[in-house]
């Protein structure tokens, strides 16, 4: 879980090694004493430590507001509460960023800061200056989607974030559980309000939504059968307390009655919304369907590529790599033999069973082992390619049954603050026919390690560095770190197997349809069928993950460009270092300059490679 200011809190990043200032000499006994009050000279170590105490605590006023952000965390205030979801509390929040942001500037001048002291000034006024921006499109984001919802938000939170160690954090549960009811009420005023302003998610949505939604009401304490999920975290957690039983009764009672009571009529109303909701949709349209949806969408695509990048630029990008990845897949093809063209051989590597894990639980279970395999080589050869490594552990996990509907093909959770709470890469196993084998080591470089793991986790690591910088981030900093990481496993001596060096080309370009397909659906009108048939004709993904991917495109306008856009400026950073420094480049030093100044727009990424590339010339 990562935080921002828009949502919950701030931003992230950076290994800010302050730098010291020259010390103006002392005077001696006969030096002439100056006419009236002397200002003290100030170092730029110490406006740096002066700097990152107030970026502290305005995180620190910013994340208490947020409940959910502080048991993501890995604390325990508020721990019996949920976040407030009203459109005056996001209000109070950018009113708060805003006077954070008027006294950093009145109380700190720039130019008494150290290089990574600016660093932090600028991303802070940065990151309150866009979210003032983005404010104007806060009712535009879908609350609830095939991406997800918050009817399968909320169990994840409870099951993945609010540890149980004392009959106090279970009574803290159970107040959670009740409070449901009010967070669904929030929700459902928000969801009216889109639908009153004409914004209704596509079509394809409804059923989906709805069908997780139900299956967390499903089993027991609300009808008969297995213990719904929620309830099942409850009873395990509690079971493990050193309480008497009377005690563990009382609680599971309590939690029964919640469940049964508040936070059922929570979901149903919720429910209840989203069939009115449904009524007023109108087929399945781009963002040009919305109130203002030119302005819109290219709000987004300035969010998320950090760029100036049009919606024509983005999408001749695309066709441009499209066809120059498909130039390595044909060498491919040709040196494992295969005589058709390369849509024949797409359609060969989605039809022949050796080429898919069998769907069953023996299947899933050879997915995951396969996965931590391809992560556990990685951490093995890490050392020669990273100065630092993050501390906090990594697991491969499937995504949980109930929730399949609403989550990705695959993603990361961050790591706890301290670390006790792993980061996780998760891939939604479904359907095994639709999890392409060759596919499964790019996609763990790129969840877990050398990727989300080492960018995220690492960056709430890093030390001397205010918080807001370690927990945030930017999307075509992440995800290009994240597709940088498939091809770096490349270069890190994997992908023995030529069909596995394919199924990474096969990610690439997958990254470079979307740019095609975002821009297409958003700019160009594409229809939900003519995105998918792009993306068959195109990658070789089954068709339920192509069909995945253009609805959530559909629904997340602007993010799917954030990946290719972001890997190219990292590759191109990483050539420019190693044209320029010669027998001075170490690639464990380009990953440091990268890496641990944690997530930024790409145009300061490219500012901080440069000034790591000068201070290595004038070494």
């Amino acid at each position: 879980m990562k935080i921002k200011l828009s949502a919950l809190l701030l931003l992230t990043t950076a290994a800010c090694t302050t730098a010291d200032g020259d010390l103006a000499a002392p005077r001696t006994a006969a030096a002439v004493m100056p006419v009236g009050p002397v200002e003290p000279v100030v170092t730029p170590a110490a406006e740096d430590q002066r700097l990152t105490v107030f970026l502290d605590a305005a995180f620190e006023e910013q994340v208490a507001r947020s409940p959910q952000g502080l048991t993501g965390l890995g604390r325990k205030e508020r721990y019996n509460e949920l976040n407030s979801y009203t459109d005056a509390n996001a209000a109070e929040g950018l009113a708060l960023a805003q006077r954070q942001l008027a006294s950093m500037r009145a109380q700190f001048d720039p130019a008494k800061l150290s290089p990574n002291g600016r660093l932090s000034y600028q991303l802070f006024e940065r990151e309150v200056q866009q979210n003032v921006e983005n404010f104007r499109w806060r009712r535009h984001g879908f609350i609830a989607s095939t991406n997800g919802s918050p009817a399968g938000s909320l169990p994840v939170f409870l099951i993945n974030n609010h540890k149980i160690a004392s009959v106090a954090d279970a009574e803290a549960y159970i107040s959670r559980l009740q409070a449901v009811e009010r967070v669904m009420g929030e929700i459902t005023t928000n969801m009216r309000a889109q639908t009153a302003a004409g914004i209704v998610p596509s079509t394809f949505n409804f059923a989906p939504v709805r069908k997780d939604a139900e299956k967390v009401l499903a089993g027991a304490p609300f009808t008969t059968g297995p213990e719904t999920p929620v309830y099942a975290d409850f009873r395990a957690k509690v079971a493990k307390l050193d309480a008497p039983q009377a005690e563990k009764d009382r609680l599971l009672a309590a939690a029964r009655d919640a469940l049964t009571g508040p936070f059922q009529r929570g979901y149903r109303s919720f429910l209840a919304t989203w069939t009115e909701t449904e009524r007023q949709a109108k087929g399945n349209r781009g963002a040009w369907g919305l109130p203002d949806g030119a302005a819109f969408y290219a709000n987004r695509l300035k969010n998320s590529t950090t760029t100036s990048m049009s919606a024509a630029q983005i999408h001749q990008l695309g066709l441009d790599q499209v066809a120059a990845i498909h130039g390595e897949m044909e060498r491919i093809k040709t040196q494992v033999g295969f005589k058709g063209t390369l849509r024949q051989f797409f359609d060969e590597l989605r039809s022949n069973p050796k080429y898919r894990y069998p769907d069953t639980d023996a299947g899933r279970a050879a997915y995951i082992k396969d996965a931590e395999g391809f992560v556990a080589q990685v951490m093995a050869k890490s050392p020669q390619w990273f100065r630092r490594l993050p501390k906090a552990a990594l697991e491969v996990r499937a995504v949980e049954k109930w929730r399949e509907g609403t989550a990705a093909i695959a993603f990361y959770n961050s790591p706890s603050e301290d670390g006790s709470r792993p980061g996780i890469y998760y891939s939604n196993l479904a359907n095994m026919a639709d999890v392409s084998k060759p596919q499964l080591e790019a996609r763990s470089y790129h969840e877990g390690a050398p990727g989300h793991h080492f960018q995220i986790a690492l960056a709430q690591e890093l030390p001397n560095v205010p918080k807001f910088r370690r927990f945030g981030g930017y999307g075509a900093y992440a995800e290009g770190w994240g597709l940088y990481a498939e091809g770096l496993g490349k270069e890190m001596g994997f992908y023995q197997d030529p069909i596995s060096e394919f199924g990474m080309l096969s990610t690439q370009v997958w990254r470079a349809v979307r740019l095609v397909v975002d821009s297409g659906i958003h700019d160009k009108r594409w229809t939900r069928e003519q995105a998918i048939d792009y993306f068959l004709a195109n990658a070789p993904l089954s068709r339920a993950d192509a069909v995945r991917e253009v609805e959530r495109y559909f629904n997340w306008p602007g993010q799917a460009t954030s990946y290719m856009v972001g890997q190219l400026k990292i590759l191109e950073l990483r050539e420019r270092a190693k044209r320029e420094l010669g027998d001075k480049f170490d690639i464990r030093d380009f990953h440091a300059a990268v890496l641990e100044n944690g997530s930024l727009p790409l145009d300061v990424l490219e500012e901080q490679v440069n000034a790591y590339i000068a201070a290595r010339k004038a070494a």
